[in-house]
């Protein structure tokens, strides 16, 4: 059992700047105040935070790390299967290096848990999963195997497929639809077979086998920066009664009524970094202010290595330079991203039954010079400068 007592507590659920302790035993959070616990949990190692910023571990919803690797170049790069536009067979968590030394300079500063998969060179591209950020196989990360089928509009299939199709968004939304229509007709004859409606036992596909499953619950990441293709997502994803998210979302701000009325959960991000194509003209640090004041749900991802992970609270401070609550900032980097990739009631915040993913820095985590001093990940810790 660990007490770590004296800390400025920025739980991102009750207590917020608020004076108290943290006490984990095991792998879990099992109480949270703000007094010091330590004559009750006399037994506990103790850790004196000395008054420290201490928040929960970072949530990044949406990036490519372990698979596209910053240093490697061909033979580190995993993240694109550019032989088909429709992949849904394809688990991200199969090209996962967990060796990536992206993974250590994450939890370094403060980053413990990160949802990761395909890149957005495909229409449909393969599933994402979430990981915690230390193991030494990819079994000892493992949240969630397989939490999300990535699909993609806008530049990028236009860009990798040209000549071969699709070539224009017309056609990357006619194929996204095509292959939800395939894959729900044959959910249809798998679930007729097996409810004893039909003896004809159906050929199996894997590319269907796997994109079922969005029938059934499995969230749909669907990459888009423009406004028309936010809306196109939209209208394909209400078609087949998907649960989506649109992420990027970097011209969002400009439809806010828009996102409000359909209730979309957005991911936004990069906006750190150049306008490095026609799709990310309108980006702006404003974006965040807009959604937020909007009421509309949504979280901030990095898209690392575009910007790396390790620049997280760069990117969020210049939100907060733009307008959004200092809060709800911090907020979009933990448990407003873990609510929106499902993982809300183990990570995200500072609470009892959690896990226990714990970063303490050395002043305001969003101030230039601010030192991450301490990271706990899983009830261990792995860093401690305190």
């Amino acid at each position: 059992m660990i007490l770590i007592k004296n800390c400025n507590l920025w739980t991102m659920a009750n207590l917020n700047n608020s004076l108290g302790s943290i006490v984990v035993e095991g792998k879990k959070i099992i109480e949270v105040s703000d007094t010091d616990l330590s004559k009750k949990y006399q037994e506990a190692t103790i850790i004196d935070a000395k008054g420290y910023f201490t928040m929960p571990g970072i949530v990044d919803p949406h990036c490519h790390i372990g698979m596209m690797e910053q240093i490697y170049g061909w033979a580190g790069q995993d993240t694109n299967e550019i032989t088909n536009p429709i992949t849904p067979e394809l688990k991200g968590i199969e090209a996962i290096k967990p060796h990536d030394a992206s993974f250590k300079e994450a939890l370094a500063n403060g980053v413990t848990t990160v949802c990761t998969g395909p890149g957005s060179a495909n229409v449909i591209g393969g599933t994402f999963c979430i990981l915690k950020t230390k193991g030494k196989t990819i079994e000892d990360m493992i949240v969630k195997e397989e939490t999300a089928m990535k699909m993609a509009l806008g530049e990028n299939p236009k860009r990798c497929y040209k000549e071969k199709g699709p070539s224009t968004r017309m056609a990357s939304a006619a194929l996204m639809r095509q292959a939800l229509t395939e894959a729900k007709l044959y959910k249809e004859d798998w679930d007729n077979y097996n409810a004893g409606k039909t003896t004809t036992r159906p050929q199996y596909n894997a590319k269907w086998n796997s994109l079922q499953r969005v029938f059934t619950g499995m969230q749909v990441k669907v990459h888009a920066h423009q406004a028309d293709d936010i809306v196109t997502a939209v209208r394909i994803c209400e078609e087949f009664n998907l649960n989506y998210t649109i992420e990027h979302c970097t011209e969002g701000y400009l439809i806010p009524e828009f996102l409000k009325k359909h209730n979309v959960k957005c991911i936004l991000g990069p906006t750190l970094g150049e306008k490095s194509k026609y799709e990310l003209k309108a980006k702006s640090f404003v974006s965040a202010k807009v959604l937020n004041d909007n009421k509309i749900d949504y979280a901030f991802m990095t898209d690392h290595p575009v910007i790396t992970l390790d620049t997280t609270l760069c990117q969020t401070g210049l939100f907060v330079k733009a307008g959004l609550p200092y809060l709800d900032a911090l907020k979009a980097n933990t448990i407003y991203a873990a609510k929106i990739i499902g993982v809300d009631d183990v990570v995200g915040s500072i609470e009892n039954n959690k896990d226990a993913d714990i970063v303490i820095y050395s002043k305001d985590p969003l101030a230039y010079d601010a030192k991450v001093l301490f990271v706990m990940l899983n009830g261990v810790v792995e860093i401690n400068n305190l």
